[in-house]
């Protein structure tokens, strides 16, 4: 006959048993708790200009800048890829100033000048960074490609402004647009078609070396 602590072990096993059991059989069917909503989304008007013409629109509070763009203005050349900011494929210039557009909501840039891919220039009318991009074949799923013209311009005017980077020797003096400086700068862009040299060339380009 089994003793006090054996009962209490075996009811402890088909506890473990059963639990195991329900688990595997919400995961089999798909079945997952989910939090109820809580109240409405919270709305706000902001207001920016984007490539030249000023937009104000209603958003969730919880918009990020890229989903404004892409979801709410259209401007899908900007382009989704991680959405946690690491891979760059979202940049877009704002205030002259390059920026992850997943890691900003569009509330925090009221007034702001943005301009995407398609500020930059069109078909007839290529941005000099964009035709060295097509003369060098900078690209080649294309994918990234937007994000790596839009950080590769300001790149070009931060070496012209004299603002180091982490390889720069000289932290006060002229800065010039050498391989290493275009390559450290331009690291938070990721093309996993691995046309980086190309980059680096159609970029050397622009900058005149």
């Amino acid at each position: 006959m089994p003793t006090p602590r054996e009962l209490e072990m075996n009811r402890r096993d088909l506890m473990v048993v059963a639990g195991a059991c329900a688990a595997f059989s919400a995961a089999a069917t798909g079945t997952r708790a989910q939090p109820a909503p809580v109240g409405k989304p919270v709305l706000s008007e902001v207001s920016f200009s984007v490539n030249g013409r000023r937009h104000q629109l209603e958003l969730d509070t919880r918009t990020t800048l890229l989903d404004a763009l892409r979801e709410h203005l259209h401007l899908t050349g900007t382009k989704k890829g991680c959405d946690h900011g690491q891979c760059g494929a979202c940049t877009v210039l704002v205030d002259g100033q390059r920026i992850n557009s997943c890691l900003t909501l569009a509330i925090m840039n009221q007034g702001a000048e943005v301009t995407t891919i398609e500020g930059l220039g069109g078909v007839d009318n290529l941005h000099p960074m964009q035709a060295a991009f097509v003369k060098h074949d900078g690209f080649q799923c294309g994918y990234c490609t937007p994000g790596q013209i839009c950080s590769g311009v300001a790149v070009l005017e931060e070496i012209k402004a004299g603002i180091p980077s982490h390889v720069s020797a000289d932290l006060t003096g002229a800065m010039t647009a050498t391989d290493a400086e275009i390559r450290e700068r331009m690291s938070g862009n990721i093309c996993r078609c691995g046309a980086y040299s190309n980059i680096v060339e159609a970029m050397t380009d622009v900058a005149g070396g």
